[in-house]
């Protein structure tokens, strides 16, 4: 049996998306910044895409612009929000402790320009509590940086409450929504978001291609010097053939999400009561407000990297944190974060199950799972200290 069960790092793109990709690549091809016919029929499917683009979150058609993806939307993003800062004479931002790296690496550059980066705690439930948020709030705060769903361990963060927070305060909101577009509602005029990171591989559209939504009346920050393209904010020849294929994978995932939700959380929820058993094992973030397709947990006495390899034997493809990390021998900063010791957050799963997954593979992983956890167990040292009473269980 094959199951794919990583789609927090990459999705198959859909029927639709590829169709829409191969129908821009035949009949489509111009130069979308041409003002011959050719070219203007390209612009006219370019300028289709972005306001099929902008109904999905509630946005206006000219408050999207094309990028390259989830990094690239972050990081102009947060350049943008410090060089408004910096000419009002704030300095100060607020992110949490488990973001994605390209909003984390982006503030560690920042911080070496004068900036001052504040990162809240996240606590046990992976969850950023609102009111510590209000507190760190200072006169001279420019932006507000928090993810709206971990990539790690799915948590779903209290956006509607941060966006209230910062638009009383004037305070910039940036949500990195790469994980959640696609996959929850969501309208950025009802939850106050001024800017949000979106990647097209998400959500089964493909590599290489995402958009930054950017509210009306913020002077978005060049990343990319050159032509005159997206308004002037994102210079080189628009990806339309990638662009197509994002928006017809995201109207899809919006049309079904309801439905797909619903599936998945019943499988989510099966494959986490089943883990349950395990002993000295425990779910990390929240069982309940967490994305439909997220399972984490960790399992004391192992490692993350050899249930991989199993599981892979087994025709299972899973994760042990972010694909953007995956080599590193560090473990999960996520983890981390939410107060997991380096013992035991070295020895964690992530799951990320598709629409198409079924009971009879939820049983399948579950099974798997529980065999490996077993075998790797049977010969490992810290488990026999464990069992011994060397050392005690961080997780009981």
């Amino acid at each position: 049996m094959q199951i794919y069960a990583d789609n927090a790092a990459t999705t198959k793109m859909s029927a639709a998306a590829t169709e829409a990709m191969t129908d821009c690549i035949k009949n489509w091809w111009g130069n979308p910044s041409s003002l011959y016919t050719i070219g203007q029929k390209a612009k006219e499917k370019l300028e289709e895409a972005r306001a099929q683009t902008a109904v999905v979150i509630n946005a206006e058609p000219r408050e999207i612009i094309f990028t390259s993806g989830g990094s690239e939307s972050d990081n102009q993003a947060l350049l943008t929000a410090a060089v408004i800062g910096k000419k009002q004479g704030k300095t100060h931002i607020i992110s949490s402790a488990f973001e994605h790296h390209a909003i984390l690496h982006t503030l560690n550059k920042l911080k070496k320009n004068g900036f001052e980066v504040t990162l809240l705690p996240v606590h046990e439930n992976g969850i950023i509590r609102a009111d510590e948020l209000e507190a760190a709030i200072r006169e001279d705060t420019c932006l507000v940086t928090i993810m709206t769903a971990n990539n790690e361990i799915g948590t779903i963060q209290p956006v509607a409450e941060i966006g209230d927070i910062c638009r009383r305060h004037g305070v910039l909101f940036h949500t990195d929504a790469v994980q959640a577009v696609g996959h929850i509602p969501i309208d950025v005029k009802a939850l106050s978001i001024d800017m949000l990171s979106a990647s097209a591989h998400k959500f089964h559209g493909p590599k290489g291609v995402g958009f930054l939504y950017v509210r009306k009346g913020i002077v978005l920050q060049n990343l990319i010097e050159g032509g005159a393209q997206e308004r002037g904010k994102r210079a080189g020849t628009e990806n339309l053939p990638g662009i197509a294929a994002m928006t017809a994978a995201l109207k899809e995932a919006a049309a079904n999400m309801e439905r797909d939700n619903a599936h998945k959380t019943e499988i989510r929820d099966h494959i986490i009561r089943g883990l349950s058993e395990i002993t000295h094992s425990a779910l990390n973030g929240d069982a309940e407000r967490r994305l439909s397709g997220n399972v984490n947990f960790s399992f004391e006495g192992i490692e993350g990297e050899s249930i991989l390899i199993l599981l892979d034997q087994k025709g299972i493809s899973a994760s042990s944190g972010s694909a953007c990390t995956s080599g590193a021998l560090d473990p999960s900063h996520v983890l981390l974060a939410i107060g997991r010791i380096h013992d035991v957050a070295h020895g964690s799963l992530r799951l990320s199950i598709g629409e198409d997954i079924t009971m009879e593979e939820a049983d399948y992983i579950i099974d798997s799972v529980k065999e490996v956890v077993a075998h790797l167990r049977g010969f490992s040292p810290v488990w026999r200290d464990l069992t011994e009473g060397k050392k005690e269980f961080i997780l009981k």
